[in-house]
């Protein structure tokens, strides 16, 4: 009798422990997707299928599992296709705090990021970015602002300037890895990066001001991609504390400027933003200066590196593909005489550069993907989109898939004798939110070919490294190499 009632119990246990799973395991689909297809199924549509995961966490630990411990993040989105099919293009998750629908292919990103009517842009946090940056902006705040930019930044006479600017520099860093022998390309390309950015942006000199930007800024860098977590030893905490400092260093900066004798405006971003008028001649906000400053920055600074980073990795394992670089630049060189420093209009020129540049860019994949928010429930093939749900445009996976490119992994400049298929090259962005300084960063990497071409040897130390994906995909020695001059 015992036994028997003690059988009872425990099978009572497991089926409770049972149940109990299920509903950890189910509990975001029975919050979040149940819910909208109870909705949305008298007119016909559901959500597109996936799975939302635990509370909580939702699918971060997979998506943390792919990217960080596997080093395989393109299987992410093909083991869901595998599971659950095409979908549409999409699928539905919970990711970084909140219910999100993941889209992975060019038609559903073109909805996405050109359809400003239905998705609006919301960064991960607007509270690293600012409320009243160009990225959180929008309407005629964030024309007036993208205007500024492209004017300051992305535009012949101000990249003529830029390229003449950037270029003592490097050279002189160049100069030094040769002397050094053996270097960490991303630890050193932060440094020669950062000041140029901090010289042209905020008209900062090199000095511990400067060093203590570039460590403020890479905190904040390791935040973004990070759970939204605000208490002590996490990476969105740090970065907020960042945030608050890099902010004070900024305000200063423009307090002293205020106070100055010197009239004579400075011929740089900050004094740009600071002096900004709308259409009714007020003047930007102190908080939108310093927000713009700060975003401008992030977006010019972390990724420009890292793509001169991959810049010297993909150089140094396609020895033909410098060789004609070579070929390329030293005719350059000749008809320059004894001039010094590559122009813009001569970069322009470049036709095979310009190809290596637009593969570089492509194989880093330094954006992943970007986010956007439903303002209201979008159809799309029978599928709905809830309004509120972030929208998470998977580029990553545009520029990877053999569907798209032949042999994606395989660094090939001649790909681009061809345009790509259409929606499937969106390094930059699309829409009113494309990257306003693409053009920068496409002549910052030009530059740095043209030096590293026409006077300079390398090799990787380490061919073999293992390679990182978060918080942004890099090897793991960080391109370590031994540089030479010619």
């Amino acid at each position: 009798m015992e036994e028997t009632s003690l059988s009872v119990v425990m099978a009572i246990g497991i089926g409770i422990a049972t149940l109990g799973w299920c509903i950890l395991w189910w509990w975001n689909d029975i919050r979040y997707a149940l819910p909208v297809n109870l909705r949305c199924a008298r007119g016909g549509m559901r959500l597109p299928p996936g799975y939302m995961g635990i509370p909580f966490f939702g699918e971060m630990l997979t998506f943390i599992w792919y990217f960080k411990f596997l080093g395989r993040p393109d299987e992410y989105i093909d083991s869901k296709r595998r599971k659950f099919g095409d979908g549409a293009g999409m699928f539905r998750t919970h990711m970084f705090g909140s219910p999100a629908i993941i889209a992975y292919t060019p038609q559903i990103n073109k909805l996405a990021l050109t359809s400003d009517e239905y998705f609006y842009q919301q960064w991960p946090s607007f509270q690293l970015m600012g409320s009243t940056s160009l990225v959180a902006v929008h309407g005629d705040a964030h024309n007036r602002l993208r205007a500024f930019v492209i004017r300051a930044v992305n535009q012949p006479n101000p990249l003529r300037q830029i390229a003449e600017m950037v270029q003592p520099r490097i050279i002189f860093s160049l100069d030094l890895w040769a002397q050094k022998g053996t270097i960490s390309v991303y630890d050193e390309v932060k440094k020669v990066t950062f000041e140029n950015i901090g010289k042209y942006f905020a008209g900062f000199e090199p000095g511990p001001r400067l060093d203590t930007l570039a460590q403020l800024f890479k905190d904040m860098v390791c935040g973004f991609r990070a759970y939204p977590l605000n208490f002590p030893g996490t990476a969105f905490h740090r970065a907020l504390q960042s945030r608050k400092k890099v902010s004070m260093i900024f305000q200063e900066e423009m307090e002293r400027r205020k106070k100055s004798e010197d009239k004579v405006a400075k011929k740089d971003l900050l004094e740009g933003l600071m002096r900004m008028e709308d259409e009714e001649g007020k003047q930007l906000r102190d908080v939108e200066v310093l927000d713009n400053i700060v975003s401008l920055v992030v977006g010019g600074y972390e990724s420009t590196v890292l793509a001169l980073m991959w810049t010297f990795y993909f150089l140094a394992k396609n020895p033909h593909v410098l060789k004609r670089l070579r070929e390329e630049h030293t005719n350059i060189k000749r008809q320059r005489q004894n001039e010094e420093f590559i122009t813009y209009d001569e970069i322009l020129k470049c036709t095979y550069t310009s190809k290596v540049v637009e593969e570089i860019i492509r194989m880093a994949n330094i954006s992943a993907f970007v986010f956007r928010t439903a303002s209201q429930d979008v159809e799309y093939n029978g599928y709905v989109i809830p309004k509120g749900w972030k929208v998470i445009c998977w580029l990553r996976y545009l520029h990877t898939n053999p569907e798209h490119y032949e042999s994606p992994m395989c660094f090939n400049p001649d790909r681009w004798d061809e345009p790509p298929k259409p929606g499937t090259n969106l390094v930059f962005g699309r829409g009113s939110r494309l990257c306003a300084g693409n053009m920068l960063a496409q002549l910052q990497l030009s530059i740095m070919i043209h030096h590293l071409a026409i006077g300079y040897r390398w090799e990787l130390v380490n061919p073999d490294s293992k390679m990182l994906f978060l918080p942004h995909p890099k090897p793991e020695d960080g391109v370590e190499i031994n540089v030479f001059k010619i």
